[in-house]
């Protein structure tokens, strides 16, 4: 008999102390607590006790003191993206599913992500390779790799044994974490994925797929460019994808004013053998070359955050990211680091949490 995936086992049966889970008014308005004994859940129209809720099913409606009803469900990993503490920008999940699917991440997979962010793609392809796989994750910022370590053991209620996160630049630290052709897949989610390209060829094997997500026609095309000059890949592959809600209200079905459009471009690649040369398409010419000083244009300046309109995430934002993430697991004894502050008094804002699902 196999052993159950982890945090299986989580995800059934009735409510939990220290499960989270998310309550969701009339209004559609989530907030997601984590379950202690003795605490209760504040709002301005009323209070629902903690007890209330542990020990009974998944799926309940409950009332608070004011009468007012709530849907209580574990959250979703859609859910849990949408609300957990960040440092970075996360990963979509619209994106997430296609990096999974069109990068076809298998269970028992050897998986390489860079950069790890706040660990939203992470959670995805943990569940993707499985306990019988291998992800390791490369994150070159402390406080990134901290709060997205915390939000895996949230999710996971504790640590993942198909992970592993180095702290540290991809070039130089992948050739110590794998030797040629001992990774199954490489995803990229980085400014200048161009910069890895060497490094990420040695340690893919032949017929290994590099899925790489950017957020600019710049670092699409750089990427592509880089990818086509090193002779080492079969043709890549770009898209993106778009979603459109729709409004269901009796015979009033429509289309939502608002969507989720663009957020990244997704590219992808596979390795070809060595000594191998990908086949030249035949196509219809496409316009001239670009000139040495178009190219020289277009390569020039060092790609930041800030140049590409990218919101750097204030240091106080990231101290409180950093905290709050993992609480769950510390809550379940999963061993916190040192220095983690004391968990807050009954009552609390910090204790309840009432995080409001918003957008990435």
């Amino acid at each position: 008999m196999t052993s159950s995936p982890v945090g299986a086992a989580d995800r059934r049966g009735p409510l939990r102390a220290g499960d989270k889970v998310q309550l969701t008014d009339p209004k559609g308005r989530m907030h997601t607590i984590l379950l202690t004994p003795g605490q209760e859940f504040h709002t301005h129209r009323g209070i629902i006790a903690h007890d209330d809720l542990i020990g009974r099913p998944e799926g309940i409606v409950v009332h608070n003191s004011g009468d007012i009803a709530y849907q209580a469900l574990r959250p979703s990993y859609e859910d849990f993206v949408l609300s957990m503490p960040r440092g970075a920008a996360v990963v979509y999940p619209k994106d997430a599913a296609l990096i999974v699917t069109l990068g076809d991440i298998y269970p028992g997979a050897t998986v390489v992500e860079a950069g790890v962010g706040s660990g939203a793609l992470t959670l995805a392809l943990l569940r993707a390779v499985g306990d019988g796989g291998r992800l390791h994750s490369f994150e070159r910022r402390e406080e990134f790799a901290a709060i997205a370590r915390g939000n895996v053991e949230d999710f996971f209620a504790g640590p993942h044994p198909a992970w592993d996160l180095t702290v540290g630049d991809l070039a130089a630290e992948l050739p110590r974490a794998f030797g040629p052709g001992e990774v199954d897949r490489v995803v990229l989610d980085m400014l200048a994925p161009w910069e890895c390209l060497d490094a990420v060829s040695t340690a893919l094997a032949p017929g290994g797929t590099l899925i790489v997500y950017v957020a600019t026609v710049p670092q699409l095309s750089r990427t592509a460019e880089a990818i086509r000059a090193s002779g080492r890949y079969a043709q890549a592959h770009a898209f993106e994808s778009t979603v459109r809600d729709w409004h269901l209200e009796g015979l009033a079905v429509r289309p939502e004013h608002r969507m989720i459009a663009h957020t990244g471009f997704l590219l992808t690649a596979r390795l070809l053998a060595p000594g191998e040369r990908p086949l030249e398409r035949r196509k219809r010419p496409q316009g001239t070359e670009p000139s040495a000083a178009d190219r020289a244009a277009w390569e020039s300046g060092e790609v930041t955050e800030r140049s590409l309109g990218q919101r750097e995430p204030t240091p106080k934002k990231l101290r409180r990211a950093v905290r709050d993430a993992g609480r769950r697991g510390r809550h379940l004894g999963s061993g916190a680091p040192a220095g983690d502050p004391p968990a807050p008094g009954p009552g609390t804002a910090e204790n309840t949490t009432g995080t409001n699902r918003e957008e990435a």
